[in-house]
């Protein structure tokens, strides 16, 4: 352990045991330094370091301050570190992905309300045969955003927002190599939607887990056939023909994803 590997372990430990609590500015570096036995340099390392990682907020000429600590601006980080890594690692991206997001749109359906429904029932008429990948895209993930945050727990809807941004270009490039992609969205958006409506938590995953796999199958067929993600000629897509739509509201759930 390097000596500011061990300042930051003591800056968090004053954190965690509330010595210096959220919101509070940390004591003058000449004597925080001397309280945690650790030199100044060491300290203002520390301080960059937590200060990438949204734990503590330095604002020049007036200070540095502990973070109100939420969510999601811890999770923040999460997004860069994911912008920076390859295709294989953003398939590892996708497949958490796909087990948080039905979770959570579980959850949702037990918990959302009137107003809710609404909104999500807006987002989905601004979508329609004729929209463009991108389009498609940004209501995508606004969809599945405002339902993360319906859940009710903080922390999974600030990581699944986190790793759901960056996921983007490839599902504009599977929209724009896969068959059917926009005819099957709408009619998954469409699944999840009247899932929520009738509060049926198992449909609402199920549903959900269809979604996220057709990324996520799409993704590994490209990656198995050897193709960088965002270019190369057109890659079959390994989700059902667009013949096959989801079941109307009341029949059996999904048992199978689409791989």
């Amino acid at each position: 352990m390097t000596v500011t590997d061990d300042a930051i372990d003591r800056l968090k430990e004053l954190i965690r045991a509330g010595a210096i609590r959220p919101g509070d500015r940390l004591p003058r570096e000449p004597d925080l330094a001397a309280s945690l036995g650790v030199s100044r340099n060491s300290l203002r390392e520390a301080v960059r370091a937590l200060s990438l990682l949204r734990i503590l907020d330095v604002r020049h000429g007036d200070g540095t301050y502990v973070t109100a600590l939420a969510a999601d601006t811890l999770f923040a980080a999460l997004s860069v570190v994911v912008d920076f890594h390859g295709d294989a690692t953003m398939l590892e991206i996708i497949e958490v992905r796909r087990i948080l997001e039905p979770a959570a749109t579980a959850l949702a359906a037990a918990r959302v309300d009137g107003d809710t429904l609404t909104e999500l029932e807006r987002l989905l008429e601004r979508t329609g045969a004729s929209s463009t990948i991108e389009e498609l895209v940004c209501v995508d993930i606004e969809f599945h955003r405002l339902i993360a945050a319906t859940a009710g727990n903080s922390a999974l809807a600030a990581m699944l927002d986190s790793i759901s941004a960056p996921t983007q270009r490839m599902r504009v490039w599977r929209g724009l190599m896969g068959e059917g992609v926009i005819d099957r969205t709408l009619a998954e958006h469409r699944a999840i939607l009247d899932a929520l409506h009738d509060h049926d938590a198992e449909l609402a995953r199920s549903w959900a887990t269809v979604h996220v796999s057709g990324v996520e199958g799409w993704v590994r067929g490209a990656l198995e056939a050897g193709r960088a993600l965002g270019a190369g000629p057109q890659t079959p897509s390994p989700i059902p023909p667009s013949g096959e739509r989801p079941a109307r509201v009341g029949q059996r759930g999904p048992t199978t994803t689409w791989r």
